[in-house]
């Protein structure tokens, strides 16, 4: 796993809370309001009609609109398969369905990319030490090693950030979408009106409680017990110390500690040494102990999305990338997983061929490639005569 990677991986819960607080105050209708009007006679959401955002003077109210056509079709999407099944659960599962089968090319590329560039990594750790304490060279052999054999390190990042990017407007189709009384303006599409051949039909006006909920949403949000569009604690009472606790962020955190203990390298005794390799072992048990802290925040159902989609990963995964670095866990290594080959199982990429003039032998490679980077480090930039005379003064 490259920096980069190491790096989103570490800073994606935090910029998910952030980005996610910006939509959520982005798409909440009349939160910006008129220059020095009143916040409080802005009526909740959910009690005003659910329409597209608008473009607006300030970058939250345009993110929203940027986001506005994929909630759109996301909405549209789970409306339509919610009046199928007469299910929202169901309809959140085949949502789901849909989205991972149609980011699984990207994915199977990543995944192939991430397997391939963890197969180079002991070749990497020695260049590293063939150029110990010299960072600007260790940087241009690497990037050098990765072009001759035609991999792309950074682009194993694209499904976290496309992950993160569907994430962000499903918390606001299920937040929204199955709270507000009249959804009719969203299912507006260039001039034809969905409501009609979906059978949709509003209250004309909410009804809401004490607490500000629309007790009349035109989806129904209430399946097995459980209202899937508000935080679980809302509907159990599940609570310690006043914390809401929430057993589907539970069980989301379980899923995604197989999923990231799956895309680790498997231990490899050349690299066990590597700090590298041990904090992302490390990472790979806390970060999804992070979920657990959203329970009591984010709706139920975006935690079931949250699980499908997860389940669905690690079935993707374990056809690339087998059962990964997963075990030992705890101390264990059950028979089944030694020596495991994986359906699609990746191979070393095989080198680009040499072009003419390059040098043949592996030693003739390694001065020219030695010649070129000591060139470039010590290339100096040229200084203006102004700087000189600054510095006889």
């Amino acid at each position: 796993m490259t920096r980069l990677q190491h790096l989103l991986d570490r800073l994606a819960p935090l910029l998910f809370l952030v980005v996610l607080a910006l939509i959520v105050g982005a798409c909440v209708p009349g939160v910006g309001g008129a220059p020095g009007g009143s916040a409080t006679a802005t009526p909740p959401p959910s009690q005003l009609p659910l329409e597209p955002a608008q473009p607006g003077a300030n970058p939250v109210s345009l993110l929203a609109w940027l986001f506005t056509p994929i909630f759109q079709v996301l909405f549209i999407t789970l409306t339509f398969f919610n009046q199928l099944t007469g299910n929202i659960v169901v309809a959140i599962l085949l949502l789901t369905v849909v989205l991972k089968a149609l980011t699984t090319p990207i994915t199977r590329k990543q995944l192939v990319s991430s397997r391939q560039t963890q197969l180079l990594q002991p070749e990497i750790k020695a260049i590293q030490a063939k150029y110990k304490g010299d960072r600007v060279k260790q940087q241009a052999a690497t990037q050098e090693f990765y072009k001759q054999r035609g991999i792309n390190p950074a682009s194993g990042c694209l499904p976290t950030l496309l992950t993160m990017g569907l994430l962000i407007p499903m918390y606001s189709v299920i937040s929204q979408g199955l709270t507000n009384y009249d959804i009719t303006p969203m299912l507006q599409v260039f001039g034809i009106n969905l409501a009609e051949p979906l059978g949709i039909v509003c209250a004309s006006a909410p009804i809401f409680n004490a607490a500000g909920q629309v007790t009349n949403p035109c989806l129904n949000p209430i399946a097995f017990g459980i209202n899937w569009s508000y935080p679980e604690p809302t509907t159990t009472g599940l609570a310690i110390l006043g914390f809401g606790i929430s057993i589907l962020a539970i069980i989301s955190s379980g899923i995604q500690f197989v999923a990231s203990r799956q895309m680790l390298a498997p231990l490899d005794p050349r690299m066990k040494d590597d700090p590298n390799i041990k904090v992302q072992r490390q990472m790979a048990y806390f970060l999804p102990l992070i979920s657990i802290l959203y329970g009591g925040m984010l709706p139920a159902g975006l935690f079931l999305y949250w699980i499908f989609s997860s389940i669905i990963q690690v079935g993707q995964q374990f056809l690339v990338m087998g059962f990964g670095g997963t075990f030992p866990l705890f101390g264990r290594y059950p028979e089944f997983a030694r020596n495991h080959t994986p359906r699609y199982h990746v191979t070393l990429p095989e080198p680009k061929p040499i072009e003419p003039g390059t040098p043949t032998s592996a030693p003739e490679r390694s001065k020219t490639l030695d010649r070129d980077i000591s060139a470039q480090s010590t290339i100096r930039p040229n200084r203006t005569r102004s700087g000189r005379r600054g510095r006889r003064r």
